[in-house]
């Protein structure tokens, strides 16, 4: 909305002083025309603005300029920012909502305490995009318009047309009424329930939304957290194979990547882990094994044990010999 957009242009100018339109442009993902006309607007409007010229010029705001904003304590400012300072703006689309916000929350917070609060926050990360064995996070893309599609509808309480893509199944259109939304470990879904039937959608299979007019059939309240447990329940009482294995403690995170879910770890006395992995299907089970080289072993099922020795027996045959 404008009006947002003209508050955030007026926090750019309070926290970074002068700046170009180009700049104000790539803050507010806008056309450089469209900042020029929000500075004739806020101008209008009272707020003393003005443009500087020459080789470093550009906008700024009279010094001792302050917006009217709600203010909010140092911790309070603390755990927001440090909250947004993560990979949050990848959640269901909200990037632009959420930089607009820590611009207020900045803004609200007393002159004093400003600069501390900012120092403080680049001295916590949450959420990096590598770890330290220089991995990167797999990252799931949405379309910006399918997301705010289907955010909409969820929060608007109407039916929702999606494009989906199932698993071995070619894509095709779906109406559903949207429930809630769910990330987990970068990945996101949407509840809902399709002709009365639970289901649940992986938000990067969705290829195109369209939100729709009519009310959505779902209860006026409703437990997310609850509502996701039983459907992870249900999920994992299906055809999938359950894996009992000894682990590296330090091959654990890769295994959480992999596996449908890991429970029941328990430390051993050579420092390894014992636990109960659920997989797809044996060949799922095979494939994440594998990756995992010596770190881990395959104690159950004795399927799993065959196929990963047949595999080995065939890696060694062929590096057996020279070349």
């Amino acid at each position: 909305m404008r009006a947002d957009r003209l508050v955030s242009l007026v926090l750019l100018l309070r926290q970074r002083g002068r700046l170009t339109a180009d700049t104000l442009a790539r803050e507010l993902e806008v056309s450089t025309r469209t900042v020029l006309r929000d500075i004739e607007a806020l101008s209008a409007a009272g707020v003393p603005v003005y443009a500087e010229r020459g080789r470093h010029g550009g906008f700024a705001l009279l010094p001792g300029f302050r917006t009217e904003l709600t203010g909010l304590n140092h911790e309070e400012a603390l755990a927001l920012l440090t909250a947004g300072s993560g990979r949050g703006e990848q959640a269901f689309g909200l990037g632009s909502a959420l930089a607009s916000a820590m611009r207020k929350v900045v803004d609200a917070l007393p002159e004093s305490h400003r600069a501390t609060a900012s120092d403080a926050v680049r001295r916590i990360l949450v959420e990096p995009e590598t770890d330290l064995l220089s991995r990167r996070p797999v990252t799931e893309e949405v379309p910006d318009r399918t997301m705010t599609e289907i955010r909409r509808a969820v929060l608007t309480g109407h039916r929702l047309r999606i494009h989906y893509t199932a698993v071995d199944r070619p894509p095709r259109w779906r109406t559903v009424d949207p429930i809630g939304l769910v990330t987990v470990r970068d990945r996101g879904y949407l509840l809902a329930t399709r002709s009365g039937a639970d289901r649940t959608y992986r938000l990067s299979r969705i290829s195109a939304a369209e939100e729709l007019p009519e009310p959505a059939r779902r209860p006026d309240q409703v437990d997310l957290e609850r509502v996701w447990r039983e459907r992870c329940a249900r999920f994992l009482s299906g055809d999938h194979v359950a894996v009992s294995l000894r682990l590296n403690p330090e091959r654990r995170e890769d295994l959480l990547r992999t596996a449908v879910a890991v429970r029941a770890a328990e430390p051993e006395a050579d420092g390894r882990l014992r636990l109960e992995a659920t997989f797809q299907d044996l060949r799922h089970a095979e494939w994440a094994l594998w990756q995992l080289a010596t770190d881990a072993e395959a104690l159950a099922p004795d399927s799993l044990r065959a196929a990963l020795r047949a595999r080995a027996a065939a890696m060694a045959t062929r590096y057996g010999g020279p070349s």
